[in-house]
């Protein structure tokens, strides 16, 4: 596996690497050559499986509207009626214009942390048995590797069975 060496950031994933640092973490924020906005993408630019990569997904509570943060495998799809059982409400898929005012970045490259706001997190505890994974860094071509015990630190998420 071939990767750069950490650089100049764009300001999001300068922003996620700073959160990194706030939070006590030692992770590096990578910036690729080409984007990675799929699991499929990511995985073959730093060699591991699209399962072990993190993708984060906003929904949205039908009846409150609260938004959710799902973090889970690249791998697996999210089951809404899971989430809807966890959340104890519909969900839907956040539309872009609200993800982006939830967490300050566009869909492709949602990070788990650095949110605009804080965020209603649940972390799929299949990530827990997949050691090695990576993580969206803010921007459609950055990442950061962790260890699922680190990603339930960094989200505060509460480990539950969100997968298809």
């Amino acid at each position: 596996m071939n990767l750069p060496e950490p650089g100049t950031l764009s300001e999001a994933a300068q922003r996620v690497q700073d959160a990194l640092r706030a939070g006590g973490f030692t992770n590096t924020v990578l910036e690729l050559e080409v984007p990675v906005r799929t699991a499929a993408a990511a995985a073959e630019s730093v060699g591991c499986t699209p399962a072990q990569i993190v993708k984060s997904l906003v929904f949205q509570g039908a009846v409150t509207g609260v938004p959710v943060l799902v973090v889970a495998s690249g791998g697996h799809r999210v089951s809404e009626t899971k989430l809807a059982a966890l959340l104890g409400e519909p969900v839907s898929m956040g539309p872009a214009k609200f993800v982006r005012e939830v967490t300050g970045f566009a869909i492709g490259g949602i990070p788990p942390i650095a949110h605009t706001r804080a965020l209603v997190t649940f972390v799929d505890a299949h990530l827990l048995r997949l050691g090695d994974l990576w993580a969206a860094a803010g921007h459609p071509n950055s990442l950061f590797a962790l260890t699922g015990d680190e990603l339930v630190r960094m989200t505060n998420g509460r480990v539950a069975e969100v997968a298809e």
